[in-house]
């Protein structure tokens, strides 16, 4: 069974930052793309940032784009999304996504989610 489960998140100054983990386990994610999404309090969630696993492609969000890095390390199946340069507005509980097709289009598995809040 496949299992995402995020950590990291917290409370950060603007300005700050934070590195978003997400382990992924239950099978072998070769050929998946992983994606991160956020959803605020009464918004629809959002994408964000996804790759590649082998990490050959990034895709970003333009409100992201030179603040947020995603990665992968295969080794220990977890996937990262480093956050930079925090605005208020990226305050919001992120979440974790594999899509088994590779395209990073339909999502199949999500985790939980870790809250981040971003306030003075």
């Amino acid at each position: 069974q496949v299992q995402l489960v995020e950590s990291g998140g917290g409370l950060v100054q603007p300005g700050g930052s934070l590195r978003l983990s997400c382990s992924a386990s239950g099978r072998t994610f070769s050929g998946y793309a992983m994606g991160w999404f956020r959803q605020a309090p009464g918004k629809e969630r959002k994408f964000v940032a996804a790759i590649s696993w082998s990490g050959d492609r990034t895709y970003y969000v333009d409100s992201v784009k030179g603040r947020f890095t995603i990665s992968t390390d295969n080794a220990k199946n977890t996937v990262y999304l480093q956050m930079n340069s925090l605005k208020p507005e990226d305050a919001a509980v992120y979440f974790c996504a594999a899509d088994h097709t590779g395209l990073g289009i339909t999502y199949d598995y999500w985790g939980r989610g870790t809250q981040v809040t971003v306030s003075s």
